[in-house]
């Protein structure tokens, strides 16, 4: 069978950047410890009472580091507001108790996938004062377009 050079000259230049990219995900997974994001635990949806999510809201741990425990429920978050000072490190620990969400900062890196059942950890410091919007970008259900929260940051004050 005869093949056209162009075309011979188009499977090896495909075949070579097949290889190129995953020797590039193999590098960045063995050399570099690169993984996917895995959950931090397990709860059950259905039984939050006994969890650190049974009352959802932010703690504080020292000057500079806060946690915040969050759960999405049907088209709202709980809590749906979180205030921490300017330069603060937030470490969000995320469930959901119905189906699955997405939990997106606007204006950081912050963008976690939430699903029934698992906790999903993420951390991220605060160094501008501000309202950062949280919002989900996984449609869940018909009140999906209202489900949004704020973290608001607050400028240090100077004694």
């Amino acid at each position: 069978m005869h093949v056209h050079r162009y075309e011979q000259a188009w499977f090896y230049f495909t075949l070579g950047l097949l290889i190129v990219f995953f020797s590039a995900v193999m590098t960045a997974a063995l050399a570099f410890g690169v993984n996917v994001p895995s959950p931090q635990g397990v709860v059950n949806p259905n039984d939050l009472s006994t969890t650190d999510f049974a009352e959802p809201g932010v703690r504080q741990l020292s000057d500079t580091v806060y946690e915040a425990y969050v759960v999405g429920r049907m088209w709202q978050w709980d809590p749906a507001e979180i205030r921490i000072p300017a330069g603060a490190h937030l470490k969000l620990y995320i469930t959901s108790s119905d189906v699955q969400h997405g939990f997106k900062v606007m204006g950081t890196s912050l963008n976690i996938m939430v699903v029934p059942g698992q906790v999903s950890l993420a951390t991220h410091t605060f160094d501008e004062p501000g309202e950062y919007l949280v919002i989900c970008h996984e449609y869940c259900g018909i009140g999906h377009p209202q489900m949004s929260a704020k973290i608001i940051v607050e400028p240090v004050q100077e004694p």
